[in-house]
Formats: C-alpha cells, sequence, structure tokens
C-alpha cells in the first residue's frame, strides 16, 4: 500500500478538472496517478526482475480431463455432497471452496502480474530491462513447445462428477488483459522482435476465434449477467492487440444494444448482480469490466463513454450509481456480501478511467486513497486491472 506516498502527493492538488494544478503547472490525471503509483510499480517491476517464468505445465491435477498444456480450474461455490461424499459436487453460491485446484489460475495472475509490473515501469523509465525480461515470459507462455498454453478454456472451472469443464471458466482468462496490455506497451522497443511479436498475436488471434466459434465461448458470450461482459472485456482487448478491427467494431454495437440496455437498470444499477449473494462485490465487478469496455473501445467517432440509451442508461450513470457506496461502504442499504465483504472496495478501474473521462475529481480522489496492492487472493481474481498506466 502508499498511504505515505499518497498523503503526500496529494497535499500537493489542488484539483480543477482533467487535471490538477501542482506548483503552478497543470497536470493531467495519468501524471498524476504515475506519481502516486510510481514507487510501488518501480519496486514490483524490480522484484519480477528475479523471477523466472511458471506456466500451466509446471504442476497439473489428476481430476483435469486436459492435457500438459491445458489450462485447468474448478468451479469456485461447488463443494462435496454431505449426503453423497464421493458423488457429484453441489453448488453453494457465493462460497468458495478452498480445496479446488487453483494453480493454474495462480499461474496466471502471477504471470499478468509480472507483466504489468514490466510494462509499466517500462512506459515510466524507457528501461529495456524491462522488456528483456517480460520476453522470456511470453516465449513460456505462448511459443516454447515444452511450457505453452493451449489457446483454449475447454476444461476451466470443472464441476467433479458433473462437468470436466464449463463456459464459466473462461472468465479466468480476465488475467490476460493485462498481458495483451503490456505488450502493446513494451512492442515499443527495440528489443522486442518483430517475430516473437507476430507469434504471440497468433496465439491471441487463436483464442479469439476459439471465443467466438466454440460451444463454450459461445455460452459465455452469451450469458447474461458479470460472465458476458467479460466475455467482451477479453475479446475487445486482445482484438485490440492483434488489431483485429471487425472484431472491435462488433463488440461496440454489442456493448450498445446488448450489454449495456440488458444488464443496467434505468438507475444506474445491475439487478443480476445485485441479486446475488455477493451484490457489492459483483456490482462492482461488472462496473469495472463496463468501464473497460469503454476504455478499450471508444474511438472519436464511436465513444462508448458517451453513449446513452433511449431510456437513460449509461456508464456515467452506473458508476454515480455505485460512487457513494464506495465512498462510503456504510451507505449500502442491501444485504452484505456473503464472503469478502470487508475485503472490497480496493483501487477500482472504474473510478479511475471514469474520473479522468468525466472530470470527476471526487472519484479520482477515492480511487487514490484506496488499496493499490490488494493481498486477497478472491479480489485479486476479480481485479484484472492493477496496473492502470498501461492502460492510458
Amino acid at each position: 500500500m502508499l498511504k505515505n506516498v499518497i498523503a503526500k502527493t496529494f497535499v500537493l492538488f489542488i484539483c480543477t478538472g482533467f487535471s490538477s494544478v501542482v506548483n503552478g503547472q497543470s497536470i493531467s490525471i495519468e501524471q498524476q496517478a504515475e506519481q502516486i503509483l510510481r514507487k510501488q510499480v518501480l519496486k514490483e517491476a524490480e522484484a519480477a526482475m528475479a523471477l523466472e517464468p511458471i506456466t500451466v505445465t509446471a504442476v497439473s491435477s489428476p481430476r483435469s480431463a486436459g492435457g500438459k498444456h491445458d489450462f485447468f480450474s474448478e468451479a469456485d461455490y461447488f463443494w462435496p455432497n454431505p449426503k453423497d461424499p464421493d458423488g457429484p459436487y453441489k453448488e453453494r453460491d457465493g462460497v468458495t471452496n478452498p480445496d479446488n485446484f487453483t494453480e493454474h489460475r495462480k499461474a496466471m495472475i502471477r504471470f499478468s502480474e509480472l507483466i504489468g509490473a514490466l510494462a509499466s515501469a517500462y512506459k515510466i523509465t524507457g528501461d529495456d530491462k524491462y522488456v528483456q525480461k517480460a520476453i522470456r515470459h511470453l516465449k513460456a507462455w505462448f511459443m516454447d513447445a515444452e511450457t505453452l498454453m493451449n489457446p483454449n478454456l475447454l476444461y476451466a472451472q470443472a464441476v467433479k462428477g458433473r462437468q470436466t469443464g464449463r463456459n464459466y471458466g473462461i472468465i479466468d482468462t480476465i488475467h490476460l488483459m493485462e498481458v495483451a496490455q503490456g505488450i502493446q506497451v513494451m512492442e515499443k522497443s527495440p528489443l522486442f522482435g518483430k517475430k516473437e511479436a507476430k507469434r504471440i498475436k497468433e496465439w491471441f488471434a487463436r483464442y479469439i476465434l476459439w471465443m467466438n466459434t466454440s460451444k463454450p465461448g459461445l455460452q459465455e458470450k452469451n450469458i447474461k449477467n458479470n460472465h458476458s461482459t467479460c466475455w467482451a472485456m477479453q475479446v475487445a482487448s486482445f482484438a485490440n492487440l492483434c488489431g483485429d478491427k471487425s472484431m472491435m467494431d462488433s463488440l461496440r454495437l454489442r456493448y450498445k444494444t446488448v450489454l449495456l440496455p440488458n444488464q443496467m437498470a434505468t438507475d444506474g444499477s445491475f439487478p443480476l448482480e445485485l441479486a446475488r449473494t455477493k451484490p457489492y462485490g459483483y456490482s462492482i465487478f461488472n462496473l469495472d469490466a463496463m468501464v473497460m469496455l469503454c476504455q478499450i473501445l471508444s474511438t472519436p467517432e464511436d465513444d462508448l463513454w458517451n453513449f446513452q440509451t433511449n431510456d437513460g442508461k449509461s456508464i456515467k450513470k452506473g458508476i454515480q450509481y455505485l460512487y457513494p457506496f464506495i465512498a462510503d461502504k456504510g451507505k449500502w442499504t442491501r444485504s452484505p456480501d456473503v464472503m469478502y465483504w470487508e475485503n472490497w472496495p480496493v483501487a477500482q478501474p472504474f473510478l479511475l478511467f471514469g474520473a479522468n473521462r468525466f472530470s470527476q475529481n471526487n472519484w479520482f480522489q477515492t480511487w487514490a486513497q484506496l488499496d493499490h496492492d490488494p493481498t486477497v487472493e478472491e479480489v485479486i481474481r476479480n481485479l484484472p486491472v492493477r496496473h492502470p498506466l498501461i492502460w492510458f
């Protein structure tokens, strides 16, 4: 956490809109965010310099129906049935089973954190050493025959005795988003070879194809809640890396005609998330994902930030609805989440990018004072954007 840095930094800020006045000079929200995060980013990047790649091939589960190179995870909310301990698992919504296999998920989150930190440090300093280290990890995951991951999620979020994999597992690869974005930042370095970039992008292109043509991919695309938002968010991120303009066009249309109108109520809330046993956390999660769609996909000609449905739904309304409960969780009028209630909120990306787009410095101030370095596994799992500097 950067509480001391934040406190020292905030004394300097006199907020005026998109920017603030520091020592008589106007600086942007991006620059302010860099000042707040710089020390943490460089510390993370230096730690990453000492780490070697760990991919899905490093450990496997006997419960996986896939092979060595296949990502495997188990559905969080399924537990042994007390009446049939060796039989199929039963669901307990919102309550995570601690005995599930999570090593591949942890490896992917580690990969995301390493690339996010290295790319952020490269963006701040321009030092190619960070790119050189990142390439070792990228090759291990996407290029090296012995260690690469297959570009599908056929065996994610399996349920013992029921399914060897489920479409819901596709949400696990939200942690490849900062990998994809980090690549775009680091491609500017002369050390990032064109051949490596081409092969890595081919991996992401194959994964985009699988997400858009496989049965699990199409099922996930059409789920009504945060899963479909996260499907679109991932595809947008990967398509942006690959320069897939037609895919990005289709996702803009989907945001405007399916995701926003079908998931948001006219007051800015997400009723399907509020109906869950973790309504607070899921509302935050879905809003973060919607905001990242706006951040990734918006163009001057098709600005999702300013898009509004005929009945008044918009991303700004979504932030306005949730923000009071982020600034003061005590105002939350619904039931608290069944798990991890005390661990939210953290420095949610919707606050930062929303503040930047709509000149809302109270949103930025709240973001600046929240935790930028969460350690709770469940929070990290539902926070795919942990290195916001690479997204500006």
